[in-house]
């Protein structure tokens, strides 16, 4: 297999790996729904960058981080849980404001239809923390182990193949994280704000059930 086959199909697997709608694209969706699509992408890079991260690990084989990653594999699904609950119980909690739900208000008090955008150091929050979040899933170090094996040639493992397919998986992911928050941008704002509202509290209910699932499974 060639370098450029190499890229290509890590970026399928990325893209494959992505694609499943679950907490993280619950969150994804949330954000680019409340924050406009800087926020969205912001989600979408730090779990990317996550994914990247573990899966370097595992293509340059350094055995004694992943080995201290997955010996606190409770600790760390605790944490992730704790992190997931609290982020749907703020959602369900928290009250729509007036530049989310109805537009902007202008100096008459009139609003100018305009949808809340979150400026730079929002964004770099939400990559922040979906960054760690994706981080407490230390078991993501085997299956890019496994991957690794899979999609490597046969005795021409090297560093560069490493990185060839670690970029491919990220370039994939990030593919769909960018698909995902250009449709959900576009319904943002074809959307009436009640719809807005109705879908963010379903989002902050997932984020609470997927919480307490991870909560579970280190208990």
């Amino acid at each position: 297999m060639s370098m450029t086959s190499l890229f290509f199909t890590a970026a399928g697997v990325g893209l494959a790996i992505a694609a499943p709608v679950g907490p993280m694209g619950m969150l994804c969706i949330r954000r680019t729904l409340t924050g406009g699509p800087r926020a969205g992408l912001a989600i979408g890079l730090g779990i990317a960058s996550g994914d990247a991260f573990y899966g370097l690990i595992a293509a340059l084989g350094l055995v004694s981080i992943s080995q201290f990653m997955l010996a606190y594999d409770r600790p760390l699904h605790l944490l992730a849980g704790l992190f997931l609950l609290y982020l749907g119980l703020r959602t369900l909690w928290q009250k729509a404001p007036a530049d989310t739900a109805n537009g902007e208000l202008n100096g008459n008090g009139s609003s100018n239809g305009k949808l809340a955008q979150v400026g730079r150091a929002g964004a770099l929050r939400a990559y922040a923390s979906s960054l760690l979040l994706t981080l407490t899933n230390p078991q993501t170090v085997i299956m890019f182990a496994a991957l690794f094996t899979t999609l490597a040639p046969r005795g021409a493992f090297s560093s560069a193949i490493a990185l060839t397919t670690v970029g491919g998986v990220f370039c994939g992911s990030i593919a769909w994280w960018c698909f995902l928050v250009t449709v959900v941008s576009l319904a943002r704002h074809a959307i009436g704000s009640k719809l807005r509202l109705a879908i963010d509290r379903l989002v902050g209910i997932m984020l609470a059930a997927f919480g307490v699932v991870e909560i579970r499974r280190a208990l």
